[in-house]
C-alpha cells in the first residue's frame, strides 16, 4: 500500500498560493496540471475504516481506496488506486450504492516529493492539499516535517487547517440545510 502525509487547509487566495509555490519552485513553472475531477463514493461495510471512491477527469477514471485519520494536522494516509474502466461505475453504484459526490478544479504542482493541490470545490470554496509522497525508506515522522516546513513556506496557519474530507463537508452542509 503507498503512503502520503497530508494536509488540508483553507485558502484565502488561490492566487496568491499559487505564485508562492511557483517561487520555491521555480524550474517546474511550466509543469502546472489543471484537472476537473469528480469524486463519487461507495458505500463499504461498517467495518472498514476508509473510503472507497471513483475519481473522473477528462481523460481517465481511477478507484481510489484509502485510509486516513481526519485531523487538523498532518497525518498518515495509506491509499492505493488503480485505472478502471468506464463500466466499472454502474456496477459500483448498483452493488455499493453511493454516499456522496465531490466536484472540484484542481491545480496540481509538485513541490519536490509533495502533489501540491489547489483545489476549487464545487459548493464549498477554496482549500490547498499537501500530500507528501513517502518512499518505502521515510517514516511518518520524515513526511510530517516535510509538510509543516512548506505549510510554514506557504504561510498556511494550524488555524486555517481542516480536520474533514470534501465529501464529508458537503453531506455536513447538506444535512444542516434540511
Amino acid at each position: 500500500m503507498s503512503r502520503n502525509i497530508e494536509i488540508k487547509a483553507y485558502a484565502r487566495d488561490l492566487n496568491i498560493l499559487k505564485k508562492r509555490i511557483l517561487g520555491l519552485n521555480s524550474d517546474d513553472a511550466n509543469n502546472v496540471l489543471i484537472l476537473k475531477q469528480e469524486d463519487v463514493f461507495y458505500n463499504l461495510p461498517e467495518c472498514s475504516s476508509g473510503k472507497l471512491k471513483l475519481r473522473k477527469t477528462d481523460s481517465s477514471q481511477e478507484l481510489i481506496y484509502y485510509d486516513r485519520k481526519e485531523c487538523n494536522e498532518p497525518s498518515l494516509s495509506n491509499y492505493r488506486k488503480c485505472l478502471v474502466p468506464a463500466e466499472l461505475e454502474d456496477l459500483l453504484k448498483n452493488a455499493l450504492g453511493t454516499w456522496g459526490v465531490v466536484k472540484k478544479v484542481r491545480t496540481l504542482i509538485m513541490v519536490g516529493q509533495t502533489r501540491v493541490h489547489l483545489d476549487s470545490v464545487e459548493d464549498l470554496g477554496n482549500f490547498i492539499e499537501l500530500e507528501v509522497v513517502l518512499n518505502e525508506n521515510q517514516s511518518s515522522d520524515d513526511g510530517k516535517k516535510i509538510a509543516l516546513d512548506l505549510m510554514s513556506l506557504l504561510e498556511i496557519s494550524e488555524n486555517d487547517l481542516i480536520s474533514v474530507s470534501y465529501v464529508n463537508m458537503l453531506n455536513e452542509k447538506k444535512n444542516n440545510i434540511k
